[in-house]
């Protein structure tokens, strides 16, 4: 499912014009980008926990040339599902 087909499946679901359900989407998906930015975690219970992890820097290796190159700390996000979330897809 693409970001167009989710829209149309929120829109008949939650009964509002396609529009709106954009609406809707883009600002979740800025919310939930503007706290983890932040630092902070965002947590949707039943759903899951929307969090940001540091990656600790490392040693790699180029594999085209398997040339040792460093590869610098860097913040990732990191989604856990929630219990409920989980055992929907059992």
């Amino acid at each position: 499912m693409n970001k167009a087909e989710l829209i149309q499946e929120v829109s008949v679901r939650a009964g509002v014009k396609t529009k709106e359900a954009e609406a809707l989407l883009d600002a979740l998906v800025a919310t939930v980008e503007d706290t983890l930015a932040e630092g902070d975690k965002v947590a949707i219970t039943g759903f899951g926990t929307f969090a940001v992890s540091e990656r600790a820097a490392r040693k790699g290796r180029n594999p085209q040339t398997g040339q040792e190159i460093d590869i610098p700390a860097c913040k990732v996000p990191r989604f856990t599902p929630g219990k409920a979330f989980k055992e929907a897809l059992k």
